[in-house]
């Protein structure tokens, strides 16, 4: 309401001052007339003006109003309506901010002395799953996926399947970084040992076909196949596998012949391999959880309890041995 008074007020004494020029009066009195009017309207404008600035463009004083004024006094009628023209438009209607896509953020500063180590649990009771769930901190989510470092990969890569689903994108990249770079190296063995095949022969090409169905074995185990990308992988493990058994001397290649057709479904396969991994030396004890996994699909229940009993008291008290024990026994 202010500005608008200014305003009105600027272009009444700006139209009295050019009126001057025209009544019979004398040069001195026309023009120290027009100044007085020109001078007053050139203040209210930039007043009014000052008002309706944004915060950023009034300070410092006096330098923002006395921009205006000096525009609208000495450019007479020109000045005035250059400011108006100018500003305006620019006050009411401002161009559109484009949506940034990226946020910049600086290098952080590396600590100038070793952190201290608290002696209270990081993840207080709970697992790294549930502090993913449900911490609503990004950077307690982003150290418990540094903590699965730590962790056999056969642990830690559930809990980085599940950071995948982060709604941080700190989060979801680190997980998709640690995953990538566990698949990147066995894939990098599998191609190295690969080459070194096509140049082997004898015991050292029944070596490599074991090395390549453990790594073929490893990426199934470890769940960075699935679908039918497992299925091929799965596939490329027993076909290396079967090429390793046709060497004598490697007694533990038929137990992993047997794990790769238990992960397949091929249970009678499976029963061929343990025993004959028996015949050639295999401890009974190793084979004894296998065999009463596929007595557990078969439905064979208390044969899954003969099995475990095979397994000695130490065994049978750590995990997962102990939840199993004390089920079935």
């Amino acid at each position: 309401m202010i500005s608008k008074w200014l305003f009105s007020g600027a272009l009444l004494f700006e139209i009295g001052s050019w009126v001057a020029f025209h009544q019979q009066l004398s040069v001195a009195q026309a023009t120290t007339l027009y100044l007085g009017a020109h001078l007053l309207s050139s203040a209210m404008l930039s007043a009014g003006i000052w008002l309706l600035l944004p915060r950023r463009y009034k300070f410092p004083l006096p330098w923002s109003p006395l921009f205006v004024f000096s525009l609208a006094f000495f450019v007479p009628g020109l000045g005035a309506i250059g400011v108006a023209v100018s500003l305006f438009p620019a006050l009411y209607l401002p161009r559109r901010k484009q949506e940034q896509n990226w946020d910049s953020r600086g290098v952080p500063d590396l600590p100038f002395r070793p952190q201290e180590r608290s002696k209270a649990l990081m993840f207080n009771d709970g697992g790294l799953q549930d502090v993913l769930r449900d911490a609503p901190d990004t950077e307690k989510r982003l150290t418990a996926l540094f903590a699965t470092r730590r962790m056999p990969a056969r642990e830690a890569i559930p809990i980085l399947k599940l950071a995948l689903r982060d709604p941080a994108d700190d989060v979801r990249l680190l997980a998709y970084s640690m995953l990538d770079k566990q698949e990147s190296e066995i894939n990098l063995r599998i191609e190295t040992t690969l080459r070194q095949l096509s140049a082997a022969e004898g015991v050292h090409q029944a070596a490599l076909h074991d090395a390549l169905a453990r790594w073929y074995w490893e990426l199934a185990y470890l769940g960075l196949a699935q679908g039918s990308v497992l299925e091929h992988v799965l596939e490329q493990a027993r076909e290396h596998v079967e090429q390793a058994l046709s060497a004598a001397g490697n007694p533990y290649a038929h137990v992993l012949a047997g794990r790769i057709a238990l992960e397949q479904t091929r249970l009678d396969a499976a029963k061929m391999h343990f025993n004959q991994a028996e015949t050639v030396g295999v401890g009974v004890q190793t084979l004894a959880p296998f065999r009463a996994e596929i007595a557990f699909i078969e439905g064979s229940y208390e044969d899954v309890s003969q099995q475990l009993a095979r397994l000695t008291e130490d065994v049978l008290q750590r995990p997962p041995f102990a939840a199993l024990a004390k089920y079935w026994l």
